[in-house]
This record gives structure tokens, sequence and C-alpha cells, in this order.
């Protein structure tokens, strides 16, 4: 393909570290919102939770005490005693807990006692143990007590009799400072698990940001037309794969803009050369340089440098369309005989006056090919012009098609001096010319080979060449038959 214009110069609104730094803001301000909202979950969601599981583990602790004593209490009314409270006394040197015995109508017989606290033994209580199906309360039992109280309580029966409830108290602050000693160690989890994500945070620094900053430098140095840097970036990840693509990309503007330059040089020089002959036998005729009986000498050469500028730009504009339009081919089945035959009838006049012999071969009188014509007849023109250019005189250029299998195989030699081998690599490329001495033609453009390569790679198919220096040079390539 022609490459057009040099590489783009893009020019970014932000520097490379002004984006750079702004991504690292983006992450440092995705961690702090991360860590403010992880903070307010633990302190609202936590705390309740911590809350709710204090209550309930100290209400479950306060139900198996008052459990105990509520069986000692009704095994004393089931012996025929009443309230007993002998048992009772250790709970005095506890100083987080309280006991009280109800009566059937909440009246206090027994209270263990705070220490600060007033005893409520006569007093009634607020408590109506229908009140919930709960098996404890949080409350102040009405003016009973001067803060919230958690208390378990259980019923005192004997012969399916309820005497009354033994309750245990235990003062809420105590509860909540559970609560809260819970919610600390949450807190301190919680802060390790922050600091811990750090690492997270480096290796995404070190293995995205950083690899990402270098390859929007190198995007900056592309943009500015340094199409040979490389981007290191050498891991094999997303990131490593999105560098590679780039530096892959970066090579192959590179390669267009060297072809580029190198295009624009032999387009130049291939131009310059006849326009340089036009004018000077131009110059030389207006200056009287050349007397009127020469000019028309001279008016020949001028033409036939002027039907090389048509040639060459004719080839150029013809390798443009083949780049533009690779699937514009126009296929239709035509009979490769007849059309190697009519090309090789357009170069009799050349051939005759170097006594050049067509060798034509093939191997039935009528092979039927599926491809674009018109395409093809060029391939061949030009293959057979280049072949009469390189065959010295009161020679023969061999071609022959023959069926193989699917295809039909098409070949052009010439006995002529032949490629060197360092040279073969090179006749494909667009304005290469070999040392031109070998040839009679020393016009030529240096694209039919060029010509010839795209429009055989457009049909899908490949062109070989075989050179031997000194023995001659054979073309070959292959066309799908006619179904």
């Amino acid at each position: 393909m022609i490459p057009r214009g040099g590489p783009y110069r893009l020019t970014p609104d932000k520097g490379p570290e002004t984006m750079k730094h702004r991504l690292t803001l983006k992450f440092i301000a995705a961690y702090a919102v991360f860590g403010v909202l992880a903070f307010l979950a633990v302190a609202v969601f936590g705390s309740r939770l911590c809350r709710k599981s204090a209550v309930k583990t100290a209400s479950e602790e306060l139900y198996r005490e008052v459990r105990t004593i509520a069986s000692a209490q009704s095994a004393s009314y089931t012996s025929g005693r009443s309230f007993d409270p002998a048992h009772l006394s250790f709970y005095q040197s506890v100083s987080d807990c309280r006991v009280l015995i109800l009566d059937g109508s909440a009246r206090v017989l027994y209270d263990s006692g705070v220490s600060g606290y007033a005893s409520l033994a006569g007093q009634t209580l607020a408590f109506d143990p229908a009140d919930s199906p709960e098996y404890y309360r949080i409350g102040r039992f009405g003016s009973a007590f001067r803060e919230d109280m958690l208390g378990a309580f259980s019923p005192i029966t004997a012969r399916t009799t309820t005497y009354g409830y033994a309750m245990v108290l235990q003062q809420m602050s105590t509860v909540n400072a559970r609560a809260d000693a819970m919610l600390g160690n949450i807190y301190l989890i919680c802060a390790a698990v922050f600091v811990m994500s750090f690492l997270p945070l480096a290796v995404m620094y070190f293995a995205v940001q950083r690899p990402l900053g270098r390859i929007t430098d190198g995007a900056q140095e592309y943009a500015q037309g340094h199409l040979a840097h490389r981007i290191p970036v050498k891991s094999r990840d997303e990131v490593g794969y999105l560098a590679a693509s780039l530096n892959a990309m970066a090579a192959e503007l590179q390669s267009a803009d060297e072809t580029q330059k190198k295009f624009i040089a032999n387009v130049s020089h291939d131009f310059r050369s006849p326009l340089t002959s036009i004018r000077g036998y131009l110059q030389a005729m207006k200056d009287g340089v050349i007397p009127p009986e020469k000019q028309e000498k001279y008016m020949d050469i001028i033409i036939g440098e002027t039907d090389r500028l048509t040639n060459l730009t004719q080839s150029m504009l013809t390798l443009n369309t083949l780049d533009e339009s690779r699937q514009g081919l126009e296929y239709s089945d035509f009979d490769m005989v007849a059309l190697t035959k009519t090309v090789c009838a357009t170069f009799g006049a050349v051939c005759e006056r170097r006594d050049i012999l067509f060798d034509l071969i093939f191997s039935e009188a009528r092979i039927d090919v599926h491809a674009d014509m018109g395409r093809i007849q060029q391939v061949m023109m030009n293959l057979i012009d280049n072949a009469i250019k390189f065959s010295p005189e009161s020679s023969a250029i061999r071609i022959s098609v023959r069926g193989v299998g699917d295809k039909a195989a098409v070949s052009v030699k010439d006995f002529g001096c032949g490629i060197e081998k360092e040279d073969l690599g090179h006749i494909w490329t667009r304005f290469y010319k070999t040392d031109s001495s070998r040839g009679r033609d020393k016009k030529g453009t240096g694209l039919g080979l060029s010509i010839v390569k795209e429009i055989i790679t457009a049909h899908g198919e490949t062109i070989d060449v075989i050179s031997t220096p000194g023995s001659g040079t054979e073309f070959i390539f292959r066309l799908p038959l006619a179904k």
C-alpha cells in the first residue's frame, strides 16, 4: 500500500504528567472514600449489632442464673416451706448483678442489694410477665431504678401454682460496656484490614498505574512523531498486550514513514529525469541550438519521455486503485490460453525487431479460470514486458499454462541475465530496480512487478520467482480453474 502522509501529530489537551497525576488522585480519592464508608458502616451497623449481641449474651447468662434460683425456690414451696433466702446470700457480694424475689402481685420479697442503692424489699414493681413473650426486660420498671436495667425472670411454681417470680438484673451500662469492647475489637480489625489493603493498592500501582504511565508517555512520543520510541512494558497481561500493540503500531508507522520517504524520493527521481530531458531539448530548440532540420528527431525523444511520464503516472494510479479496493475485483470465467495468445500478439512488433520468439506451451487447447480478466491481462503484460526487457536478442521466452489439480499454473520464463540472489528479496518493492545495464530498456518505472504482486495477492494467490544469474528468470503463479 502506498503510504499517505506522515505520522499524525496530535496535541493533547493535557500532558501525560497531568493525566498520571489525575489517575493517582483518583486512586487516592477512591481509597479515602472506601475508608470513610467502611468506618461509617462499622460505626452505624456494627454498634447496633454489637449492642444486640451483648444484650443477647447477657440475657442468656442472666436467664441461666434466674432459672437456677427459681428452681431452688420452687423446691422450697413444694416441700411446704415458703420463701427461703438462705441460698441467695452469695449474690450480695456480686457488684453488677442484683437478685429479686417477687410474689404473685410483683411485690419484692427479697432484694440482694447493690452497694450504693436502697433496698427494694416491700415495694411493688411495675412488672407484668404477660407484657412480652421474651424472658427478659430492659427498663427501669417504673421508677424502681435510676438507670435502665436488663432483667431476666423465671416463674416460681409448685404443684401447678405460681407463687411468684425470680428476677436477676444487670445494669445496662455494664452491658453497653461489653458491647463497646466488642466494637473496639471490630475497629482494630477494620484498621488492620485497611492497612493491609495498601498491599493491593501497591500492586495496582506497580502492575497497572505505572505501566499505564509508560504507555501514556509512549503515546505522547508517537503523537510528537517520535516513532522510534518503544514502550518498556514486558508484562503478559492486558496492559502488556496494549503496550506490545502500541509498539507494533509504532513499528508499522515507522516503516510506513520510511517507505513514504523512499517513495517520494523515487517518484521525484523518476519524474525529474524525463522532465529535465524535455526541458533541455525544448530550451535548445528555443535558443536555436538545435537546427530546424533536426528538431523532428528530438521531438520524437520528447514524445518518448512524455510517454514514460504517462506510463509512470498510470502505474501509480493502478497501485493506488489496488490499495484502496482489494476486494473490488470483477471475477469472471475466461480462457487463459486465449488471453495469453492475445497478450503475446501485442508484443509482436517489439519481438520481431529484436528477433525474440515466444515458446507457448499449453496442456490443453482451452483452460478456463475464474479471476478478474482485466487484472490478469495486466499481470501477463507486465511479466512478458519484463521478460523482453532482460532477454538478449535472438532468444526465446517460454510461456506455459497447465492445469494442476483445481488450479491453472502460469509460467513466464526468459533466458536472459537472471537476478542476483541479493536482489531477489527486493524485486517486489516499488521503484526498486536492479542493475539497469542488464536491461535493454532503461525506461522502466520500477512498478511493474509491484503491480503484479498486488494483483495476484488480491486474488488470494501467491507468485514465485526462480532465477539463476546467467541462465534467466521464471515467474510462476496460479489461478483457480472455472467450475
